[in-house]
């Protein structure tokens, strides 16, 4: 398991970090002062370092300059100083991170640098640019996805939906299964609504100790509680005139739930410690893979705030409900990790196609995403073949479903009906699925007068 270590004298930001990397499969260390994670560096190997340039009793760029490459350093502040940023590049930082940053930029940064080369120094200066949310990126490495075109019918009524709800401000609340692009879908929100000039501030709720919650909403001033070394800015001044996702937004504490709907109602903050009100003015995208519904009967979740939240629904198609969209993601991936690991793979193996499209992808997306990932480091010809994939692949099981009021007969169909199209309506290929002979699947299909 990867190790890491976080220099970040923010204890609650830090914790959160931590809690969201190790859900990543990282093995995480925190030090919250420099001098411990010198301490830290010097007792364990560590395979990547994360720290903030601006600690009370030390400086991030005397670390980096330490290091001198020898383990790759992501520094961060929270300051976005241009000049501070080409410094720690300079000095061989790997990249610089401006907090407040969403968790997917964090893994983005954490996967690059752990599959670069370690360097001394940069002896070229290092071009960057500032975003529209001031955050500072590192252009020799910034590369823009090309825009995909996804054609299935589920994506499309998707996409009518965001482009109806986006320039609108009403609260949106994204369900789907995990790996389905709930954080992909925000963010296209937000880049088609009047606020995309202004910051699009995501926060993952199921990371958060309920202990912890109101300081990452709300923030706090130095000395407020034990941990408070400095002041903070929490995610809702932080999104202020633009947008505030909420993951996993089902995973609130029932305290957590009050304190946020009371911020929703009245549109005021106080950063704990702080009598001052703050007036903040942000459009909640909040998501769940949970039955919200369900939870509200079960007294779990308060209903005033499913309601708050819940002005406007969208429900993410799982991958193997998007019929046409696999091979226009699976291509997508292959050309980018062909670029990522120096790669020059063509295509897909006809046998990997029809396992593709036979596999029902319960990790969906992201699943699909890392199954690629791994072939693409795995292959050593010029197409993906079937042995670099993984087992589970090889030997899919229909998922199963619960039965309530479906007959035997109106469940064999369903099974069949899904296996046909998760194959393209290719008799051979669906028989092998549902683990029948081709004769067999005839006479059921002859059997229910499938209409196909």
């Amino acid at each position: 398991m990867t190790k890491i270590l976080i220099i970040e004298d923010d204890t609650s930001f830090a914790q959160m970090l931590q809690k969201f990397l190790a859900r990543n499969s990282y093995d995480v260390v925190l030090s919250h002062t420099g001098l411990d994670g010198e301490k830290q560096l010097k007792e364990h190997d560590f395979q990547l370092v994360i720290t903030d340039l601006r600690l009370p009793d030390y400086d991030g760029i005397k670390l980096v300059s330490e290091l001198k490459g020898k383990i790759p350093v992501i520094v961060m502040t929270g300051y976005a100083e241009v000049s501070t940023a080409v410094k720690a590049m300079k000095m061989g930082a790997y990249d610089y991170i401006s907090k407040p940053f969403t968790p997917d930029q964090m893994l983005l940064v954490i996967d690059g640098a752990l599959n670069s080369k370690p360097v001394a120094s940069k002896e070229s200066p290092v071009e960057i640019i500032e975003n529209s949310n001031d955050k500072v990126v590192n252009k020799e490495r910034e590369v823009l996805s090309d825009e995909l075109v996804l054609n299935s019918e589920a994506t499309q009524k998707l996409e009518e939906h965001i482009i109806l709800v986006a320039p609108t401000d009403m609260s949106v609340l994204i369900i789907g299964e995990s790996g389905t692009g709930k954080e992909v879908t925000a963010k296209a929100i937000h880049q088609k609504s009047t606020r995309k000039e202004k910051a699009f501030i995501a926060l993952d709720c199921g990371a958060i100790p309920k202990e912890l919650a109101a300081s990452e909403f709300f923030g706090h001033i130095k000395g407020s509680f034990t941990g408070a070394v400095a002041d903070k800015v929490g995610s809702f001044e932080a999104a202020n005139g633009g947008t505030l996702f909420l993951d996993e937004v089902g995973n609130l504490s029932y305290e957590n739930q009050i304190q946020l709907l009371r911020a929703l109602q009245e549109r005021k903050i106080k950063r704990i410690g702080s009598n001052t009100e703050i007036e903040v003015d942000v459009r909640i995208l909040s998501a769940t893979n949970e039955d919200l519904k369900a939870a509200v009967e079960k007294g779990t979740f308060r209903e005033d705030l499913y309601h708050r939240l819940n002005e406007f629904s969208l429900q993410i198609p799982a991958l193997k409900n998007r019929h046409g969209d696999l091979s226009v993601l699976a291509s997508h991936f292959l050309r980018k990790f062909n670029e990522k690991l120096n790669k020059q793979i063509v295509d897909f193996s006809d046998e990997v196609w029809d396992i593709f499209n036979a596999y029902h992808w319960p990790g969906n997306i992201r699943e699909l995403r890392n199954v690629i990932q791994r072939a693409v480091l795995l292959s050593t010809s010029d197409k993906v073949e079937a042995k670099v994939l993984p087992t589970e692949l090889m030997c899919p099981v229909l998922e199963t479903v619960e039965l309530g009021s479906l007959s035997k007969a109106d469940f064999e169909k369903e099974q069949i009906v899904n296996a046909l199209k998760r194959t393209n309506y290719n008799k051979s290929k669906a028989a092998k699925l549902l683990q029948v002979t081709r004769k067999t699947l005839y006479n059921r299909i002859n059997y229910y007068d499938l209409d196909l």
